[in-house]
C-alpha cells in the first residue's frame, strides 16, 4: 500500500509538532481569578511542557515559565517521580509537568528536582530556586495561606517558611530498614484510587494531617527494569490480589502547639482512600478490603474523637469518587450509586437526619466541578443528555428542578471553574474539530478563546484535512438487552459495494469509556488512511453507564465483555462492506487482556489477527485494590479467577498473534507476557513477540510510537494483507 498525497504518513502520526495542535494542560485559575494558568506544548518539541498565562481581563497570553531556561537538559528523574509519573499517566512528559499557585501572585513550580518560586510583578515574572538539594523533592505545593511550601523528600514531609527560607521537617524521618514512609501514598493508592498525595494542609495552616506507609509485610517482587544499555533490578513493593498490603495511619502535626497526634491506623484490612479539611473539621474516607463499604470519618480537635456521619454500601463493590465539598451551612455534599447511577446528595455533618437527593439518580453524574459561593448550586460534569457527550450542568442545592445543561452540544467537554463560579475554562472537541480550549461565562457564551485551536491552513493537521474521515455511531443489544454503543470508522471514499478489513479496537475494562463524541485518536484516522475500517465498542463493564452496566463482571471477568465484543463481530461480519474473513482484534493493558481473551473464547478462524500489547493474563498477578474489587481473592473466587485468567486457555491459540510488552512496566508486570509466553511454546503455538527496553505501562517518545504502529502495521499486513491492498488499490480509493 502506498499513501495517497494527503493521506496521514506514519512519519508524521507521532512527530513534532502534535497533528491535533497546541492543547491547553493542567488549567488553573489563580485565586484572585484574574488569571488562568495553563502547561503548553512547544511546537518543536510536543512532550516539552511551558508554563503559560491567560489574563482574564485583557485576552492577553504570555509565556510565565520557559522550561528551558529553568532546566537547559532534562535531569534523571527519582525512582518515586518515575513511578508518580507513572501512575499520573505522563511519563513521556519534560519540562514542567506540575505546578500550583499560592497567592495570587506567587506560583510554585518543581523542575529539574528543586523548587522554583515563581513572583508575578509588573514587569514580568522572576524565579527564586528554594531548594537546590541531591535529593529529589516532589508533591510540592504552597500552602493554604501562602505561607510555606511543602513537599516530599526521601521519605518524609518538609516545608519552607517563603518569608525567611527556614526549612522544617514536619514528620517524623523515614525508616527504610522497615519501609515505613511518611506523607506519600503508596501504590495501589496512586495506581487505583487516584491520590496522588500523603499530606493535607487546613485551611487556616495550622495543622499537617500526614499519613505513615508501612509497606513492611507487602510483597517484595523482583522486577527487572531492563533498559537498552543496563538492567537493575528493582525490588518493588506491588501488593498481589490476595496478598498483604501496606498499613496506612493517619497523623495531624499541630503546628501551633508543636506536637503530632495519631488519629486512625487502617491495619490490614482497611484502605485509606481520601482526606479532606473543611473549615473546621477533618474528614477522611475509608473503603473495607472486601470494598463492599466507604465509610465517611469525621474528627474536629484534640482529643481528635472520631465519629462516622455517613457510609455507602453495595453488595458487590463500591467505586471511589473525588466528590466532597463543605456547604456554608456546615452540610456536605458528595456522590452516591444508591439506586444505580451515581448522583449527588446532601448529608448533615454531624450525621443527622436523612440524606437529600440533589441531581436525579437515573443520571449519571460524572463529578462534581464546585458549588457556587453561595451554596445554592451545584455544577457538575455528566451525561444527562447521551452517554457519547459528557456536559456542563447545573443544578439547584435545595430545590426540586431538574438540572440545565450550560454547554454546547455535539461535543465533550472538560471543564474548571473560577473561584468566584461566575465563569468556567471548558475544553471541548468533537469528531470534526482538536481539543480548544476558551473561557466562558457561567451561562455557556464565550468570553474568549485560550486556545482556539481552529483547522486553518497553518494547522498541523491541514495538510490531511482532506483525507479525515468521521466516525458514525450505533448500538447493538447484549445479552441482556442492555444497549452497547459502538462506533465505526470508514475509509476515505469508501464505497459500499467492496469489502473492507477491520481493526476491532478494544478496551472493554472498568472506568474507561472509548466511545464518545469527541476529537478520536488519530491512529484510527492513519488506520482509516490505509484501507482499514475501525471498529470499536464498549462493553458492560466499561464506563459511564451506571451499576447494571457495570456489574456484570463481577467475580467473572473476560466473560461478558468477550459476549459483548463477538456481538460486535457477529453484526460486521452481517455488513456488505466487510470482509468477514479479514478481522483483526487489538488493544492495550486491559485491551490486551481482552485481546487475549476474546481470541481464545471465540469459534475458530473468527479473527485473522491480533495484537496484544501489556496484557494481564493471571489475575492473581495483579495488584489488590484492583483486582479485589471486581474479583474478590483469590483463596475466595478461585473458580472465579480460574476462569477469568488467560493461562489456563493459552493453549487454544488459533489466530496469529503479535505480543507487545514495556520491559520495565511496573503496572502490568512483564511475568504476565513472560508466563503466556512459556505456555504457547510449550503447547508449540506459534506467536510473534516485541519488546521495548526501558519502557514502563505505555510506549513513550516519538520514535518508538512510531515504531510500535509500524510493527503493528506490518504484522496486520502480513495477515490482512490481500485484501487491504486490493480495497487501497482499488476505485475510489486514495
Amino acid at each position: 500500500m502506498t499513501d495517497a498525497p494527503d493521506t496521514l504518513p506514519l512519519d508524521r502520526l507521532y512527530a513534532s509538532p502534535s497533528l491535533s495542535g497546541p492543547t491547553a494542560r493542567m488549567v488553573k485559575y489563580s485565586p484572585d481569578g484574574t488569571r488562568v494558568t495553563f502547561l503548553k506544548s512547544r511546537p518543536d518539541e510536543q512532550n516539552r511542557f511551558d508554563l503559560w498565562q491567560y489574563e482574564v481581563a485583557t485576552g492577553k497570553q504570555s509565556m510565565l515559565v520557559d522550561s528551558r531556561l529553568l532546566e537547559p537538559t532534562p535531569v534523571e528523574l527519582s525512582e518515586e517521580e518515575k513511578a508518580l509519573r507513572e501512575r499520573k499517566r505522563i511519563s513521556g512528559s519534560i519540562g514542567i509537568a506540575d505546578y500550583s499557585w499560592g497567592s495570587s501572585d506567587t506560583l510554585l513550580v518543581p523542575l529539574g528536582g528543586d523548587l522554583h518560586l515563581i513572583t508575578l510583578t509588573p514587569k514580568g515574572p522572576t524565579a527564586k530556586q528554594l531548594t537546590h538539594s541531591d535529593a529529589f523533592e516532589y508533591d510540592a505545593r504552597v500552602s493554604p495561606g501562602g505561607t510555606y511550601v511543602s513537599f516530599v523528600r526521601d521519605g518524609a514531609v518538609y516545608a519552607i517558611e517563603i518569608a525567611t527560607g527556614k526549612e522544617t521537617r514536619m514528620t517524623p524521618k523515614a525508616d527504610p530498614e522497615h519501609a515505613i514512609n511518611y506523607g506519600v501514598a503508596e501504590f495501589v493508592a496512586q495506581e487505583e484510587m487516584k491520590r496522588f498525595t500523603g499530606y493535607w494542609w487546613s485551611p487556616d495552616e495550622r495543622y499537617v494531617a500526614f499519613t505513615e506507609v508501612d509497606e513492611g509485610d507487602v510483597d517484595i517482587i523482583p522486577r527487572f527494569d531492563i533498559e537498552a544499555k543496563k538492567v537493575t533490578v528493582v525490588e518493588q513493593r506491588y501488593p498481589r490480589a490476595g496478598r498483604p498490603n501496606a498499613k496506612v495511619a493517619l497523623y495531624v502535626n499541630d503546628l501551633k502547639r508543636n506536637r503530632t497526634d495519631k488519629i486512625f491506623e487502617t491495619g490490614a484490612d482497611t484502605y485509606l482512600a481520601r482526606v479532606y479539611w473543611t473549615s473546621s473539621s477533618l474528614w477522611f474516607l475509608t473503603v473495607n478490603r472486601d470494598q463492599t463499604e466507604i465509610r465517611y470519618h469525621r474528627t474536629d480537635s484534640r482529643p481528635w474523637r472520631i465519629q462516622s456521619p455517613y457510609k455507602e454500601q453495595n453488595s458487590k463493590w463500591v467505586n471511589l469518587s473525588k466528590d466532597f465539598r463543605e456547604l456554608p451551612d456546615g452540610r456536605i455534599i458528595l456522590t452516591v450509586e444508591d439506586g444505580g447511577m451515581r448522583h449527588a446528595i446532601t448529608i448533615s455533618a454531624e450525621g443527622k437526619g436523612d440524606a437529600k437527593v440533589v441531581t436525579p439518580p437515573d443520571q449519571v453524574l460524572g463529578e462534581i466541578e464546585t458549588v457556587s459561593p453561595d451554596g445554592a448550586t451545584l455544577y457538575y460534569s455528566g451525561y444527562a443528555d447521551t452517554v457519547l457527550e459528557r456536559h456542563l450542568y447545573s443544578a439547584p442545592v435545595d430545590k426540586t428542578e431538574p438540572p440545565v445543561r450550560i454547554t454546547d452540544a455535539r461535543k465533550s467537554w472538560d471543564i474548571k471553574l473560577s473561584p468566584d463560579g461566575q465563569s468556567f475554562v471548558g475544553t471541548s472537541s468533537s469528531p470534526l474539530q482538536p481539543p480548544q480550549t476558551g473561557l466562558y461565562r457561567i451561562d455557556g457564551s464565550l468570553i474568549g478563546w485560550i486556545e482556539e485551536n481552529a483547522l486553518k491552513a497553518d494547522h498541523p493537521y491541514s495538510p490531511y484535512l482532506s483525507s479525515h474521515v468521521t466516525p458514525e455511531y450505533g448500538t447493538l443489544k447484549a445479552e441482556d438487552g442492555q444497549d452497547l454503543y459502538y462506533s465505526i470508522l470508514k475509509p476515505q471514499g469508501f464505497d459500499p459495494d467492496q469489502k473492507y478489513p477491520v481493526i476491532i479496537e478494544v478496551y472493554g475494562g472498568p472506568h474507561v469509556q472509548t466511545v464518545k463524541r469527541a476529537w478520536g485518536s488519530l491512529s484510527d484516522q492513519f488506520l482509516a488512511g490505509q484501507g482499514y475500517i475501525v471498529f470499536r465498542l464498549d462493553n458492560r463493564g466499561s464506563d459511564n453507564r451506571g451499576r447494571k452496566f457495570e456489574d456484570v463482571i463481577y467475580h467473572r471477568t473476560g466473560g461478558p465483555e468477550v459476549r459483548d465484543q463477538l456481538v460486535g463481530v457477529n453484526w460486521l461480519k452481517a455488513q456488505p462492506y466487510v470482509d468477514a474473513g479479514r478481522i483483526a482484534i487489538q488493544g492495550g493493558s486491559y485491551g490486551g487482556y481482552m485481546t487475549l481473551m476474546t481470541i481464545l473464547q471465540a469459534p475458530e478462524n473468527t479473527f485473522a489477527a491480533a495484537v496484544s500489547s501489556a496484557p494481564v493474563t493471571d489475575w492473581s498477578l495483579y495488584d489488590t485494590f484492583y483486582t479485589e474489587r471486581y474479583m474478590g481473592t483469590p483463596e475466595g473466587n478461585a473458580d472465579g479467577y480460574a476462569a477469568s485468567n488467560v493461562l489456563p486457555i493459552a493453549a487454544n491459540l488459533n489466530t496469529p498473534l503479535l505480543l507487545i510488552h514495556g520491559m520495565a512496566d511496573d503496572n502490568v508486570t512483564f511475568d504476565n507476557s513472560t508466563r503466556l509466553m512459556a505456555i504457547l511454546q510449550q503447547e508449540q503455538k506459534l506467536f510473534e513477540l516485541m519488546t521495548y527496553p526501558g519502557q514502563r505501562h505505555g510506549i513513550r517518545g516519538e520514535a518508538l510510537q512510531a515504531h510500535q504502529m509500524k510493527t503493528r502495521l506490518d504484522f496486520l499486513g502480513r495477515h490482512l494483507k490481500s485484501t487491504a491492498e486490493e480495497t487501497a488499490s482499488g476505485e475510489g480509493q486514495h
